[in-house]
Parts: structure tokens; sequence; C-alpha cells
């Protein structure tokens, strides 16, 4: 998540010193000293112990609010102080992070880390609290084998539980499709695009009839969407292989994906908007776009205030996303070395990544579970969702979950990531040319790997 302009470029630089700023304040839990920093538990402290979660994202973010009032209403020994620090993690949340791990200070007790950095922080042990001390490696069969093994590091320690997964659907503004003469119903929508060529013919037909909206939010989002389908049939990779070796010229997953982005913007269909900018979430406010790729966290970012926002309840829709599938997302939460009381943070972890949690922030956010336990309960099985015109929220992403082939992703993932994108949205607002824009990419990526 990141700008692309230049009023873009000084917001993030403008969070990242906002950030550094507040490392005091935003230290692990509260000023006690450590009970037992050797052994990494702590024993009882003088008085309530105070745990700082930290986490980004937009709209309803990590979706913890609920569950962490009903934490902080039912526990006066531990209370839950929750930052959400920003909306964008590769451009600024996960370097501010890097710093204060390296450092020694600054981060939370519990920090959310999305997808783009485990690689970088499964290489690095030495940064994170063991979880398996605090009895938490009998939650294994609660996660997918993806899902926990991601939370594993190099040498074996269990680091981080999974909070949420991607899954993929396509969210669009049925109240723009009926003014187009398209069909509206979520059903006969998704039959519209089997196919990506399909979707692009339908794009066409919507803006023939309306002059003051696009298709499509930018180039950047279902770029992305594109990419984890094609990364599928890959070998589940994208900018790395296996063996962590950059591939991003190489992988046909990412040539696929770029050509498509760059033909939906030479053909006139994007609003040449970045998603999770300001400017991307003025666009849905002003309707300025019509269709989203929308993993189920998407959601959150679409309905809540820093979205489209209330006004729009009942005209956003979900629907199937062309070429099937895909996952796109998902994070998961550690307890830094650093926290002065790690026994107490992994309490806090436990607790977030449980059954009960991950409901909680389904049906307040719409971010699809990790925990098996919850993707099956009832409650999410059977969702429907309000402001999305009552979609059965809960069938299409379980349905996905539960077939998800996560793609490798590397060490330095996020800042390679972070390279593309941002050339993809630049073919898109013209500051890099169409002609030029794969070499920029390649050349980009290469020096963003190191």
């Amino acid at each position: 998540m990141f700008n692309n302009s230049r009023r873009g470029r000084l917001l993030a630089v403008a969070a990242v010193a906002a950030l550094t700023l507040g490392v005091t304040t935003a230290c692990g839990s509260d000023d006690k000293p450590a009970d037992n920093a050797a052994g990494g538990g702590s024993t009882a402290a003088a008085g309530p112990v105070t745990i700082t979660l930290q986490t980004f994202g937009g709209g309803k973010n990590f979706g913890y609010k609920e569950a962490v009032d009903k934490w902080n209403a039912e526990h006066k020994d531990i209370t839950i102080k929750y930052d959400n620090l920003t909306d964008q993690f590769e451009q600024v949340y996960w370097p501010q992070m890097i710093q204060w791990l390296q450092s020694g200070a600054g981060a939370g007790d519990v920090v959310g880390i999305d997808e783009g950095g485990m690689g970088l922080a499964k290489a690095h042990p030495e940064w994170w609290a063991d979880l398996g001390e605090f009895g938490l490696q009998n939650r294994k069969a609660d996660f997918a084998d993806w899902k926990w093994e991601n939370g594993v590091t190099a040498d074996g320690k269990l680091f981080g539980l999974g909070t949420d997964v991607g899954g993929m659907s396509l969210c669009y503004r049925r109240d723009l499709f009926e003014k187009a003469g398209l069909p509206a119903d979520r059903d006969e929508v998704s039959k519209l695009w089997p196919t990506w060529d399909d979707f692009v013919k339908v794009a066409h037909k919507f803006q023939d009839k309306i002059k003051d909206t696009k298709f499509v939010d930018g180039t950047n989002t279902l770029y992305n969407v594109v990419l984890v389908q094609e990364a599928a049939k890959n070998g589940n990779v994208s900018y790395f292989d296996k063996d962590n070796n950059l591939i991003v010229d190489k992988n046909p997953a990412v040539k696929s994906a770029y050509e498509f982005a760059q033909k939906i913007s030479q053909e006139g269909l994007t609003a040449k908007l970045r998603n999770f900018t300001p400017e991307w979430n003025t666009g849905m406010k002003k309707s300025q776009f019509a269709t989203l790729g929308c993993p189920s966290w998407m959601l959150g970012a679409v309905s809540g205030d820093g979205g489209a926002g209330p006004d729009f309840k009942g005209k956003w829709d979900v629907a199937a996303v062309p070429g099937g599938g895909g996952n796109w997302g998902g994070s998961w939460l550690a307890v830094p070395k650093q926290s002065k009381h790690p026994k107490e943070a992994a309490q806090v972890l436990d607790y977030l990544t449980g059954k009960e949690a991950e409901v909680s922030v389904f049906n307040f956010a719409g971010n699809m579970p990790s925990n098996v336990q919850a993707q099956q309960d009832p409650a999410v099985q059977g969702a429907k969702n309000e402001y999305f015109n009552d979609a059965p929220v809960g069938d299409i992403f379980a349905k996905s979950a539960s077939a998800l082939q996560p793609v490798f992703l590397g060490v330095k993932h996020a800042q390679v990531k972070n390279a593309v994108e941002s050339v993809v949205s630049a073919i898109d607002d013209g500051s890099v040319p169409y002609a030029s824009g794969w070499k920029k990419l390649v050349d980009d990526a290469v020096k963003a790997a190191g």
C-alpha cells in the first residue's frame, strides 16, 4: 500500500517521520522494567500491564476494535492499547518497523506483519520472542499448514500466528451497473466476465453509457489480482523463486499481469487512482470508478469512513472475480523480543488469533479468518454483508479460503513489490511511458532486491 503522486510521496515521508518521532510513546508496553528479560517470560507486574498492539491498513484495518474493547472490558490485569499506525505497509509501516526491530526499541508488544514482510521476518529469529515458550505451539491445528509454516523462523522458532487470509472477489457498484443498462444481480454480473477479456468488453460497454465514471479504480489493484492468479499457474511464485532468486523478468506471471495493467490503462478504462491513497478514497466517495479487486479485507477498506463510507451502503455488491480465485494478502501477529512483557503479549496474540476474536473481526471488517475453526463457524459461513447489499460474503470467502494456493514470497518481497507497483501505477498516470514501462519495472525490481 503506497502513494504514487508527488503529494503521496510527501505524505509517506511525513508519515515515516511521524512514526519515528512517536517511538518514545509507541515503545513496547509501559515504562515498567522487564521482570525476566533473559527468560522471555514476565512475572507479576506491580500493577496492570499495558500491551501495545501496532497494526496498519486503511478503512477498518485489522478489524480489532470490537475484539479489543471486549478484552479490555473483561481483563483488568492486562490492557490492550491499539495503535493503527498507517494505511501503508510497504512504504511506511514495514520500513519503520524494521528500523525499530533492528535498534531494539520502538516496536509494540504485538505487531502486525503483512504477507509481503514475512520472508524477511522469518529470516531474523533474533527479532522475535519464541511463542513456543508460552505454549502457543499447541495452536498448530487451528491453521492451514502453509499459514502456520509462514509463522516459523528459519531456525524453527514459532514467532507469528495468522490473522486473516485474502481470498478473492470483485466489488462493483450495482447502482451504476443499472444506470449503464448492465445486469446488477451478483450472479448475473459474475456470468458477464468468466475471463479478463470478457471483463474488458464489459468495461467498454459500461463506459459507452456512463461518461463520468471509469470502470476500474486504477492499474494496481487488478494487477495484483491477475498476478496471484497467474502465479498459481507458474509454480506459485511471483517475484522470487523458492531459492530466493529474483525472477521478475523470467516469470510469465509478472509479465502477464503487467500487460493486463497496461492494456486497461491504454484503453482508458481506469480512473488513474492508486489504491490506499487519499485520492483513491475520495474517488470512491465521488463515484469515480465502478469496480475494484476485492480480497476479503478490502470490504472494510471500501465500507469504512476512509473509503466510500455510509452514504454508499447498499450501492456496492460482491461478484466472482474473472479468471477464477486467488489469494491477495493476509497477515500475522508477532511479539518483538524487545517487548517488556512477552508473556502478556503472547496472551493477547493468542486471543486475537483465536476463533472468537477472528469471527468478531470478520463480522466487523470482513477480514476472512485464517483460523480454520473460525472459518467453519456458522457465524462466518452464513454471514451476509449488509453494506454490500447483503452479499453472502461468508460463503464466498470461506470457499475461496479452503482452496487457497499461497504464492511464495521472498525475503525482499515487500521492497520489490513496492518498486514494481510504483511502475505499474506510473504508466497509468503518465509519468512513465508505456514503451519503457516494462524495462523500468525490471530495472527497479533489481535495484530493490539489492
